[in-house]
């Protein structure tokens, strides 16, 4: 047994509702779900499409990771509507924090110095204050459990990137604070903005109203030309190494199944209703020339009863790219954002984009998921109409656990497996400084015999 296998084997792996009757062929633009007894946004537990969050009290945000995605994530939040502010800043980098106060300085809204906090233990310090209401948790997601367990102790709002944690230990750890936080009250929103996007909601209506009938299979795909990464400069420990090149390291990303591709899983599990019972797969790593991560996956994952889901990830440049899912039904299928087709091609229903001033169809909705996800969460606080998705993105996170971890062993594993792994990924003390581990791309089976 290789080195690589060994480590992987210790370390990373533990020994719809049914078609509405009497449907026929519908021209393109009708709403299936006008029918006399389909089930509407409350009963099937979808979000509100707003134009605005509400007003209300004013809501004072801190920021936990002031990267890119965190700055937009703080963009978005002051975005959804009226008195919303950005009151504090964390990160593990000074730089960044520098960053974010001069965007967000640019925009007229400056963020006071005595507010923000530097270090691995800089997210206790901001969650400490009591003028923060609201964290937007947006680090690596290695950081994620401990980070919403805080704010929860804590009793603040959150929003959470996605995806929740990087390996089982962190997802259990995620589901326990979701519990608490639904207990006290505080609500809950993610990034899985598709679950937050107007044509993906009023496709899912269709399809959970019998359009497409009964599902049968699905595939999902996230398919790409390589992303960021950094090399290494000089002056540099391995804990700054790595935390600053994190997208490329399984242990503070979870892999790209994780980091991007656990969008297309999420909808997959949102539209059959449930999570797969086991999944079986493989992939590689050619051109990645940084990091511990494969180039691409290739996961069948199955939801039992016949139904099953094809999952292909890759990030290489000059390559046929694409993201998406298609879900495929008895009836129809649909591509889960804006079509349903009949099984012969035709289409059987298409979402009508919002018309612009100039009379034309937009190709998009007006507000972006990614402002809607945070209107949600402004929207449950000031009007007490709870929300908490911490739970089914940290379902749909282990989903793409259980994807890599077939890859990475090319073993079959199954869902009551991953769900109790004791995998925990990553050093055991987060400091910066020299970081005792060796990080193997991961080899699967045996070694050829001559």
């Amino acid at each position: 047994m290789t080195k690589q296998s060994k480590n992987i084997n210790r370390r990373r792996f533990l020994e719809a509702t049914t078609a509405l009757a009497g449907i026929g062929a519908i021209g393109a633009g009708a709403f299936l779900s006008s029918c006399k007894n389909s089930k509407g946004a409350d009963a099937l537990g979808l979000p509100p499409i707003l134009k605005a969050a509400p007003a209300g009290r004013k809501l004072r945000a801190g920021l936990v990771g002031a990267g890119n995605r965190g700055t937009g994530a703080a963009i978005n939040f002051i975005s959804a509507g009226p008195d919303l502010e950005i009151v504090a800043l964390a990160d593990v980098f000074q730089d960044k924090i520098d960053a974010c106060r001069k965007r967000f300085a640019d925009y007229k809204r400056p963020i006071p110095e005595e507010n923000c906090f530097v270090g691995f233990d800089a997210y206790k310090k901001l969650m400490a204050l009591e003028e923060v209401d609201v964290v937007l948790l947006a680090t690596p997601p290695q950081f994620r459990p401990e980070h919403f367990k805080e704010a929860v102790k804590q009793q603040k709002h959150a929003f959470l990137e996605k995806p929740m944690a990087v390996d089982p230990v962190g997802i259990r750890s995620v589901i326990a604070t979701a519990k608490k936080a639904q207990a006290i009250g505080l609500n809950v929103v993610t990034g899985t903005q598709r679950r937050h996007q107007e044509d993906y909601i009023e496709t899912y209506k269709q399809v959970a109203n019998g359009a497409i009938g009964q599902i049968t299979s699905a595939k999902a795909y996230w398919n790409q030309n390589h992303v960021w990464f950094r090399t290494r400069e000089e002056g540099w420990d391995d804990m700054t190494y790595m935390v600053r090149n994190w997208n490329n390291f399984c242990w503070l990303c979870g892999d790209h199944i994780l980091d991007t591709h656990v969008h297309n899983i999420d909808v997959v599990n949102w539209f059959v209703g449930r999570t797969p019972e086991s999944a079986i797969g493989y992939g590689g790593r050619a051109r990645r020339l940084t990091g511990d991560q494969y180039d691409f996956f290739s996961i069948d994952f199955d939801y039992g009863n016949g139904v099953s889901s094809h999952s292909m990830s890759r990030q290489i440049d000059n390559c046929a790219n694409g993201t998406g899912e298609m879900v495929v039904g008895t009836e129809g299928y649909t591509n889960c954002q804006n079509t349903i087709w009949n099984l012969d091609g035709s289409v059987k229903w298409k979402f009508e984009y919002p018309v612009g001033e100039d009379g034309q169809a937009m190709n998009k909705v007006k507000i972006p998921p990614y402002v809607q996800e945070h209107m949600h969460l402004v929207h449950a606080i000031r009007t007490g109409e709870y929300v908490n998705e911490a739970e089914q993105t940290a379902n749909s996170t282990l989903t793409a656990i259980m994807g890599r971890t077939a890859a990475y062993t090319g073993q079959k594993v199954t869902w009551d497996e991953i769900f109790k792994s004791d995998m925990d990924l990553g050093p055991k003390e987060i400091q910066f400084g020299p970081v005792d581990m060796e990080f193997p791309v991961p080899v699967p089976g045996t070694p050829h015999k001559a």
